[in-house]
């Protein structure tokens, strides 16, 4: 019994020893002008003095590679410029060069999960990634493991409810916005409208639906005559297109993020002689990369909406920030051309809205991160079209909720007031 007490009495005065060290340090920080007497708290794994490092799972095979490798593309474009300048200065004073680590999880839910435990213990957080499955696959684990998953690409709202998903934030508008948003057009119109649906069956497609609904409950000149589903693994949907385009419903509303799906049922619908106008999402609209091959002209509209420049278009051929984005793609990022997906900005938007979080950070830790993360406001990030900003301060909605319809004009597209 005496050994026993005898050493916890010692481990009681190596304890004291330690507390009185600490508060010697933070006496001699207050006496210099640093902290002013407050203990810093101790760093979270993936940040030193000198660096910080962020993780990304996202798609770079498979059907979605094209958009996915602009998930990383875009952000290490943004950062690799803002390194080669000296780094990026933090709220706590230190300068620090932003490091980028990305997995391929070829837009497989089992794959990100992985990917995921093989990052959070070395990188300080996890951003950018593409998909709402794969980002669902390892929501619950970085909220339990308080790993931020911060400025994903995915308009799941469940990312944006702090509640649920304390340690996430989306960063692309919500799928209920870009769907209402369309229906609001359509609503708008003054001519009568039979719509038919094909969605993904899942939170996205879900997600598009219920915003469209939404938007036109009311509208008396808008019906919805057929209204059918996919699956994400499908390698065709010609089933369900030939049975929407004998509704001869003059409006499309297809809510579908498989690329090589989208291009196919461009073509499908040609072939079957229905030529409704379309609606796609923001994910799948890219002139060169999908609407070019469909051969998207036949069709008397192809809406879609967005809230950042398009770098292929020669409206923004000489924008500054256009210009600044293709220079840094090229030099950083190894991305030659001029993308096709509107992920390469996104993710260089997500660069700079971090950037901003950066410089507020007071502690190097990933709870002062999330703190300040959502506290950015009226941010008017690179590439951004006027009418849209960054506002992280919105609980239930992600770090940008405002869009803008437009409409294909045979190169690009254009702002688009009216349907028709």
């Amino acid at each position: 019994m005496s050994t026993q007490r005898t050493r916890m009495r010692a481990v009681s005065v190596v304890a004291g020893i330690g507390i009185v060290a600490l508060l010697a340090a933070g006496c001699a920080r207050g006496s210099d002008g640093g902290g002013g007497g407050d203990e810093t708290s101790a760093p979270s794994p993936g940040i030193t003095d000198d660096s910080i490092t962020l993780g990304i799972t996202t798609p770079l095979s498979g059907p979605t590679a094209g958009p996915g490798t602009c998930t990383v593309a875009g952000i290490t474009a943004y950062f690799g410029a803002k390194n080669a300048d000296g780094g990026v200065e933090f709220g706590d004073g230190k300068t620090r060069e932003v490091k980028i680590e990305a997995l391929d999880d070829a837009y497989d839910p089992q794959k990100a999960a992985a990917n995921y435990e093989q990052l959070k213990d070395s990188v300080f957080a996890m951003t950018a990634g593409l998909g709402t499955p794969t980002n669902r696959a390892w929501r619950e684990a970085a909220t339990a493991d308080e790993v931020p998953q911060a400025l994903i690409e995915t308009g799941d709202p469940i990312f944006s409810d702090a509640t649920e998903s304390p340690w996430s934030l989306g960063f692309v508008p919500i799928y209920q916005n870009e769907g209402a948003a369309f229906g609001e057009l359509l609503a708008s119109s003054s001519e009568e409208h039979k719509v038919a649906i094909l969605s993904q069956n899942d939170d996205y497609g879900a997600g598009y639906v219920e915003g469209f609904k939404s938007a036109i409950e009311g509208a008396d000149n808008i019906e919805i005559v057929k209204e059918l589903t996919y699956e994400a693994t499908d390698a065709s949907v010609d089933a369900q297109l030939t049975e929407l385009a004998a509704t001869d419903a003059d409006v499309f509303f297809n809510a579908m993020s498989i690329t090589p799906l989208v291009i196919s049922s461009l073509q499908k619908t040609q072939e079957l002689g229905w030529l409704p106008s379309w609606f796609l999402p923001s994910n799948t609209s890219s002139p060169t990369a999908i609407l070019e091959p469909g051969g998207a002209s036949a069709f008397p509209g192809v809406y879609t909406v967005s809230f950042a420049k398009a770098a292929a278009s020669p409206a923004f051929a000489e924008d500054p920030d256009v210009v600044d984005f293709l220079a840094n793609l090229n030099e950083y990022a190894d991305y030659p051309d001029t993308p096709a997906f509107p992920h390469c900005s996104w993710s260089y938007m997500i660069g700079a809205t971090l950037e901003q979080v950066f410089a507020k950070m007071t502690e190097p830790t990933r709870a002062d991160f999330m703190e300040q993360l959502r506290t950015i406001s009226d941010f008017a990030a690179p590439l951004m079209l006027e009418g849209t900003a960054v506002d992280t301060t919105q609980d239930g909605q992600p770090a940008v909720s405002s869009v803008v319809v437009q409409k294909y004009n045979g190169k690009g597209y254009a702002n688009a007031d009216t349907f028709g």
